[in-house]
């Protein structure tokens, strides 16, 4: 007994990297498919549901297997590493080239949650002369919870920022193959293991060689699903930043989804900033939340009146891209170097209500709301929010999604900004890029439409473009909606079901 005695901690080290393993593979799906499919609670939801079933399904099947467990541990270890190893891949290349990618995805999800639920049975069994029933049955799980806890901590804060999803798939997929390999060693009568083993050594080779190339599967996907050249793409810890460059104009894309061109944003960013700063006397404080590109903050600079500008941008990265990539620091003018400027790095909802500061202009320029965590951003509670951060005589603006093809997420926002308290001024602005897109002007009391720029010099608007933008069409006309309150997020279920009609 003395001889075999480390192997049962061996082993159970074994399950640790397993569990990882597992929760990993389970998270890169749920995380490309938030991404693809939009959503994330919903998304998140199915994956882990069908994974966790996958799970009960792969411990029942394990019943069935009675002769050489030490043999097919290893076969469904290398099995498992294949699997969970090009979930990523595999899903990537399927959205670029293909329109099966929710097949695919649950397909993968099932087979990864299959092997890894016969796994920790086979291990119990193949232990149980070892050691005592209770003692293996509590430290199997114990390692197993332990490691779901390391691979989501991980996920987070480490794989995803540092590797990118594609990279941290294939990572997992290749340590899978090295505990495969590792574990013929540790079995008794491990010479009869020298197939799997030298299986389990190919499989490594495959999954490392495909590791040094996640960068290139990366782009062979971007590359099918951007139609201009991508010149910088990064993986942050909240999101894909792309940019692609055309003819004549660059592009940025946030997850997938288009936030402005630079043949058309000044259309954008000039109806963003200048009918909130033209209704306010003296607008010398002014918030931006979102924005992290500088173009709203730009804008807001061409006030002389502007004593300080502070940018509440979750993403540090795409403030870094802003001041140091030189297409868009050269399209920001450099604004967020301007002594008058603050960034801060942190979710606004959260800045918002620890902060004390008052403002006389609020810019939300937040991404569309297509999750939860987006969505919260328009809800009551954070118009609340910013209604006490507002000097009397403030303004706030929205950037509110389209008033034509998502009426009523755009009408949704609208409403829930007046059950906040605000006086509301919904307008509209054509912008080539997105077509027509929409805005709610809002102040603490009634108010005039704004009728005349502060400012000269700019590129598209003026006193008289301004007042037309406050006329809206009888295809924009309000329709009724529900409030978007923080306990329901009902503005991201209109957001899904209009915006699907359109892609």
């Amino acid at each position: 007994m003395s001889s075999a005695a480390p192997k049962p901690y061996l082993l159970f080290a074994t399950v640790l990297v397993i569990a990882t393993a597992g929760i990993v593979y389970e998270l890169v799906a749920g995380a490309m498919a938030s991404y693809v499919l939009g959503d994330s609670v919903t998304q998140f939801s199915l994956v882990i549901g069908v994974y966790l079933s996958a799970l009960g399904l792969g411990a029942y099947l394990s019943k069935f297997i009675e002769k050489n467990l030490e043999r097919t541990f290893v076969e469904v270890e290398l099995a498992t590493a294949i699997a969970g190893g090009l979930l990523a891949p595999a899903l990537y290349l399927t959205y670029a080239y293909s329109t099966v990618f929710q097949v695919v995805l649950y397909a993968g999800v099932v087979l990864v949650g299959t092997l890894v639920g016969i796994e920790l049975p086979l291990l119990i069994r193949i232990l149980r002369t070892q050691i005592s029933l209770a003692d293996l049955l509590a430290k199997a799980l114990s390692f197993d919870y332990v490691g779901s806890l390391v691979g989501s901590v991980l996920f987070s804060l480490v794989l995803v920022p540092q590797l990118g999803i594609v990279r941290t798939s294939l990572v997992f997929g290749l340590l899978n193959a090295i505990v495969g390999v590792g574990s013929t060693f540790l079995f008794d009568g491990a010479k009869k293991l020298r197939g799997a083993r030298w299986r389990g050594v190919l499989v490594a080779i495959l999954l490392f060689v495909a590791m040094t190339q996640a960068n290139r599967i990366t782009a062979w996907g971007e590359h099918a699903i951007y139609s201009d050249e991508i010149i910088h793409a990064r993986q942050t810890a909240y999101q894909r930043i792309v940019v692609t460059r055309g003819r004549a104009s660059f592009q940025l894309f946030l997850s997938g989804h288009l936030q402005f061109s630079s043949a058309d944003e000044y259309r954008y960013h000039e109806a963003l900033v200048h009918p909130a700063m033209s209704v306010v006397e003296h607008p010398r404080r002014v918030l931006v939340a979102g924005g992290g590109d500088g173009l709203a903050v730009r804008e807001i600079l061409r006030h002389p009146e502007v004593e300080s500008v502070t940018l509440v941008e979750l993403d540090p990265e795409m403030t870094k891209l802003a001041r140091e990539f030189p297409l868009l620091r050269e399209l920001n003018e450099g604004s967020l170097d301007r002594p008058e400027v603050e960034i801060v790095h942190a979710d606004a909802m959260v800045w918002l209500k620890d902060t004390d500061r008052t403002f006389d202009v609020i810019v939300v320029d937040f991404p569309d709301p297509n999750n939860f965590s987006l969505g919260k951003l328009y809800t009551t509670s954070f118009y609340r929010l910013a209604r006490e951060r507002l000097n009397a005589g403030g303004a706030m603006v929205v950037q509110a999604t389209s008033p034509m093809f998502a009426r009523k997420s755009y009408w949704c926002i609208a409403r829930t900004i007046e059950a906040s308290g605000f006086v509301v001024r919904p307008y509209h602005a054509f912008v080539p890029s997105f077509g027509e897109w929409g805005y709610v002007l809002a102040k603490k009391e009634g108010f005039e439409i704004p009728g005349e720029v502060k400012v000269d010099g700019l590129r598209w608007l003026d006193g008289e473009t301004m007042r037309s933008l406050f006329v809206l069409g009888r295809d924009m006309e309000e329709l009724p909606v529900e409030i978007n309150r923080l306990n329901n997020q009902l503005l991201v279920h209109y957001y899904e079901q209009e915006w699907r009609r359109w892609n």
